[in-house]
């Protein structure tokens, strides 16, 4: 099985930005730790702060994985591009936050992404990509 992690802006900070939200771990450390848990599974990962470059990846692995992990971080609130690209490609979307983004700000409460995915997974911290990797086993 092969899934893609793709993280949007400011989650390259992850470890150092508001880590009484995020927490402390860098998401490179976590993601050794899938690895290690999914041994069996192929899981890459892609990072950008930009959202043309999000849209791209989302292409290139939107035809070809059997599963995308998507965390558009503040994208999710405003990208009607990335929206367009997740109901495009035929592998499955999984949208995940760290945070309860019901809990936070007004503006953080409406998702364009999350009519597109086949699941949304939020409020768990890190542990919200173990479960979305854990729905692709199902």
């Amino acid at each position: 099985m092969k899934i893609s992690i793709i993280n949007g802006p400011n989650l390259n900070l992850l470890g150092k930005r508001e880590p009484s939200i995020y927490g402390k771990t860098t998401f490179e450390s976590f993601l050794q730790q899938l690895k290690g848990r999914y041994t069996k599974m192929v899981i890459d990962y892609f990072q950008s702060n930009v959202e043309g470059e999000i849209i791209n990846r989302l292409h290139e692995a939107g035809f070809s994985y059997h599963g995308i992990i998507l965390n558009a971080g503040g994208y999710s609130h405003t990208s009607v591009s990335i929206a367009d690209a997740v109901r495009a490609v035929s592998t499955p979307v999984i949208e995940v936050h760290l945070s309860n983004i019901y809990s936070r700000e007004d503006y953080r409460h409406h998702s364009l992404i999350a009519p597109y995915a086949q699941g949304v997974i939020l409020g768990f911290g890190l542990d919200s990509y173990r479960l979305a990797i854990e729905s692709f086993m199902v």
